[in-house]
């Protein structure tokens, strides 16, 4: 099957307010254009330096998503163009894209990443932790940011009731969050489901899939 074609099947099952991130790390250019010209318009790439060269050389109708976990001394080099970040774990951090953004007279769209599965190995905030963020002084300060949401990924298991209830925590988490107001806050997306779980993902409440493998193919690392 063609990228085209696996394309035009995952796009055929998605509910209209689901969006779809075409997770293209490690992937070449001529791959990601394939993807393009079958109207493939969102891309996510998890190395900030990765996501910066094929920015420089596709066509910038694309909205780039920042999928990895993101240091904060790599920051600038996206903060022209990033459309969305999605691992955003810390004040610090936000504080970075915020400096970041304003040198660009921007403001950088940000999901917080909420830690839902059993394995140590993956980043994220406990839920009462991004509540306190977003209520406090120095988040309300941050003007050229602006958290539209949350992102989780669950542990890595054949367990479906583990992850589905994982993918339930991160909803109800959304949930919560709904009700703090502030002007640099405008929570609409929950970013939650990979190429193996996304129909549980949206079954469970989720808004944005990130796929890479049912579009590219197994990856070579």
């Amino acid at each position: 099957m063609s990228i085209k074609e696996n394309l035009q099947i995952i796009q055929s099952k998605l509910p209209n307010n689901v969006t779809l991130v075409a997770v293209s790390k490690t992937k070449p250019v001529e791959d990601l254009m394939e993807a393009y010209n079958a109207g493939q318009r969102v891309f996510g790439e998890n190395k900030i330096q990765e996501m910066v060269t094929k920015y420089e050389e596709m066509p910038k109708d694309i909205q780039w998503h920042m999928i990895g976990h993101v240091q904060r001394n790599k920051v600038k080099y996206m903060a022209e163009f990033v459309s969305l970040i999605h691992g955003v774990d810390s004040l610090k951090l936000l504080k970075e894209i915020n400096k970041q953004a304003k040198k660009h007279e921007r403001v950088i769209d940000c999901l917080l990443q909420i830690k839902i599965a059993q394995e140590d190995s993956k980043f994220g905030m406990q839920s009462n932790d991004a509540n306190d963020l977003l209520k406090s002084e120095d988040f309300k300060e941050l003007q050229n940011i602006c958290i539209k949401g949350v992102m989780g990924m669950a542990t890595f298991t054949d367990d479906k009731k583990q992850i589905e209830s994982e993918f339930k925590y991160l909803k109800s988490c959304y949930d919560e969050l709904q009700s703090i107001i502030a002007n640099n806050c405008n929570l609409e997306i929950i970013s939650m489901g990979m190429s193996g779980d996304y129909p549980l993902a949206i079954d469970c409440g989720s808004n944005m899939i990130r796929v890479g493998s049912s579009i590219f193919g197994a990856r070579n690392y």
